[in-house]
Order: C-alpha cells, then sequence, then structure tokens
C-alpha cells in the first residue's frame, strides 16, 4: 500500500509530522544578510498551515557565493538569528532545512563585491563582469566552507541540510559540460564533472553524521544546450547513491542562468522581470528577454514523467517537485513510489494549504501560475495575487 502522505515520516534520522516539504524559494527578507522576524514569519506561515519541513533559501557557505548581497551567509555571526528561526519553526511542530550552496556564476558579483567563480570563465549577463575559473585553492576552500556551514546549521538547531546542486550554481556549472571546459581532474567525463559535488557530499556527512538529514537538490535536466541531460542527471544521481552520503534527492530540473522557465512553467511576466532587474540589466532584459524567460505551458506535475525514470532506477527517498497543487496528484506521487512531495508557489498563494487538503476542506491549491511572485524576490517575496485580494477596500 502506498504510504499516506500525511503522516508521519522519517528522513533521515530525522521525523517528520507528514511528507510534505515546503520547497525553498528566495525570500527576499534578509536585507542586511541576516535573518529578520519577517523571514522568521515567512516560515512560521507554512508550518502554521501543515507543512511537515519547511526549507530556508538560499543560505550561502561563501561572501561570492551569494546570489546578492542580501543573501545570508551562514557563519558565526548569523548563527544568533538561524536559531532563532529553527527555535521558531519548531514551536509549530515542523522541521526545518537549510538550502546550502554557492551560487558560482549565478552570483553578481557586482552586488556581492566580489567576483564570481565557475567551473570555467564566462561572462555574467548579472554584474556585466567576467566570472572567473575557480582553482583548486577556491575548490579546497568552498568544500570546507559547506563542512563549516553545516556545522553551524547543526548548532543552530537545524533538521535537514539541502546541497544545492542543481540551477547552474557553482556544483551544478561543475556538471554542465557547456559550461565546464576543463581540461583537469574537474572537467571531461561525468566522472571528474561530478568530483565537486561528490567530495561536498562526502565531507558534509562526514562532518555532521547523524544529527541531521542531508538532502541534494539534483537536475532532472537543465533545459539548456549543454546542460545536465536526463541521463547524465540519472547517472549523477546513481553516483550520489552509490556513494551513500544522501537521505534523499529532490528533483528539480532547469537553470536560474540559462532557462528559468523550464523549472517553473506557465505565463512569463517579463515586464515585470524587467523593472525589478538592476538598471544596467533592463535594457537587455527587454530586448532580450523573450529569449532567455522562454515559454513552457503550465500542467500538474509537469516534472513527473522524468522522475519516473530516477524513480525505476534508484532505490534511495526521492522528494517531486514541481507543480504540485492537488490532493490526488501527491496521492499519486505515493503510489508511485516517491517518498515526499515538494511545493513551492502553491504554498506561497495559500501558506495553509497543507492543512486544508488534509482537512478535505478544498482538493486543490488557488494558484494561478502567473509567476509574478518571481520577480519580487528582488525586493520581499510576496504572491501579488493574494496580495491584492487581502488588500483593503478604499
Amino acid at each position: 500500500m502506498a504510504p499516506d502522505v500525511f503522516a508521519p515520516a522519517t528522513l533521515g534520522p530525522v521525523r517528520l509530522r507528514n511528507r510534505v516539504v515546503k520547497a525553498a524559494t528566495f525570500e527576499g527578507r534578509s536585507p542586511q544578510g541576516q535573518v529578520t522576524d519577517d523571514l522568521i514569519d515567512y516560515h512560521l506561515a507554512p508550518a502554521r498551515g501543515g507543512v511537515g519541513l519547511t526549507t530556508v533559501a538560499y543560505l550561502a557557505v561563501a561572501p561570492e557565493g551569494r546570489t546578492h548581497r542580501e543573501v545570508i551567509v551562514v557563519g558565526d555571526d548569523t548563527l544568533a538569528g538561524l536559531t532563532r528561526l529553527a527555535d521558531a519553526v519548531h514551536g509549530e511542530g515542523a522541521a526545518i532545512a537549510g538550502q546550502v550552496g554557492h551560487a558560482g556564476p549565478v552570483a553578481n558579483g557586482r552586488s556581492n563585491k566580489v567576483k564570481a567563480i565557475a567551473a570555467s570563465s564566462m561572462p555574467s549577463p548579472l554584474s556585466m563582469q567576467m566570472i572567473r575559473t575557480a582553482s583548486e585553492a577556491d575548490l579546497t576552500r568552498v568544500t570546507r566552507a559547506y563542512v563549516a556551514a553545516a556545522r553551524t546549521l547543526v548548532r543552530a538547531g537545524f533538521d535537514v541540510l539541502e546541497l544545492h546542486m542543481a540551477h547552474s550554481y557553482l556544483i551544478s556549472s561543475f556538471l554542465a559540460p557547456g559550461l565546464n571546459r576543463r581540461k583537469d581532474r574537474w572537467g571531461g567525463s561525468l566522472e571528474n564533472r561530478a568530483r565537486l559535488g561528490r567530495q561536498v557530499a562526502r565531507a558534509v556527512r562526514e562532518e555532521v553524521g547523524d544529527a541531521v538529514a542531508v538532502t541534494a537538490k539534483v537536475s532532472l535536466s537543465d533545459g539548456f544546450k549543454g546542460g545536465v541531460t536526463t541521463a547524465e542527471g540519472l547517472e549523477y544521481a546513481r553516483l550520489l547513491e552509490a556513494d551513500g552520503h544522501l537521505d534523499a534527492l529532490q528533483l528539480s530540473a532547469g537553470s536560474s542562468l540559462m532557462n528559468p522557465m523550464y523549472l517553473f512553467r506557465g505565463d512569463v511576466p517579463l515586464k515585470e522581470f524587467a523593472a525589478a532587474m538592476p538598471v544596467q540589466v533592463r535594457w537587455g532584459m527587454r530586448t532580450v528577454g523573450k529569449s532567455f524567460l522562454k515559454s513552457y505551458p503550465f500542467e500538474e506535475a509537469y516534472l513527473r514523467e522524468k522522475a519516473l525514470r530516477f524513480r525505476s532506477e534508484l532505490a534511495m527517498p526521492l522528494m517531486l517537485l514541481g507543480g504540485i497543487n492537488r490532493r490526488d496528484t501527491m496521492e499519486q506521487a505515493m503510489a508511485e513510489g516517491f517518498d515526499f512531495v515538494a511545493m513551492g508557489r502553491a504554498l506561497l498563494r495559500e501558506p495553509d494549504l497543507v492543512r486544508r487538503l488534509e482537512e478535505e476542506r478544498v482538493s486543490e491549491g488557488s494558484c494561478i501560475h502567473c509567476n509574478r511572485c518571481m520577480p519580487t524576490i528582488y525586493s520581499r517575496t510576496v504572491c501579488p495575487v493574494a496580495e491584492t485580494a487581502t488588500l483593503p477596500k478604499m
């Protein structure tokens, strides 16, 4: 029999009250790179609304690994705020995950005031600077930074560490042959391109042991020429499974750098995106935005077919992500062998959706997949539809 998505479940050493995960989505609520009351409230809402696990995005391991300067860098100076955040979520009966990563070429070096690094040098469309090739010393330093961040998050009381290995962030940039032109031991074969991700997973697990669960967000496919294909994504997942350092994989897709709508699907809010961009980027967004923000129709559980290939080949726990809005979709995921379901935009629109689905007060969420929430990540992430609906009438 398929497990009940609303019943308690185990993720590694962590007991969750159900199998529903709030996926990591940029909150835009740490303007000084510190935990704020606003950020805590953002995660308290889905915690009160019934999720088993809420994921804080995005926690950088190093200053140049931030997507932009407002992102939290995990360290001693952010420990107190992270502890307060974890305690607040636990007070509502939910567990908390920290999405830990290094943005690599997705980092805005101009905003961060330190140049971004990647598998290979390339121009940055975000900062209009050159991204430099990561050196051996950089990769050693970054691996140690992952370990230090993991140690800090365990001290802060986090239950789960999600290692970001997708979306053309640093580890993902090594995996994609079109972004990794290296001739050394970090480039060429998939085994070489997978070296950094596997090294980080091993180092983090050796640091935390079974104190917390360790998961990774990986790509079903990147959706651009030269990106990770489904076949390569599956082979990488097999390597991670064989290494045995992870408790689960969350199956994602797309590239924040090359093709973000491949993950999100639905409407493309081009004008809103252009307005939210820094001045030096707006002109380019208006002229080439349609080729960057490609249009993909939304359908329920749109990553399911690719994810089923992973499910058929892997034994380890998997989290299904991508357009999950309905109770019957969640139940189908359980029947098909997925261990958890991850929800993003649906919970931004309705933070209490899980509770209402569990109590059968509704059968589906009300998110219309307009994606107008996406440009708000550069200020303060909200669902504009929900915000408009709750504004007082004048």
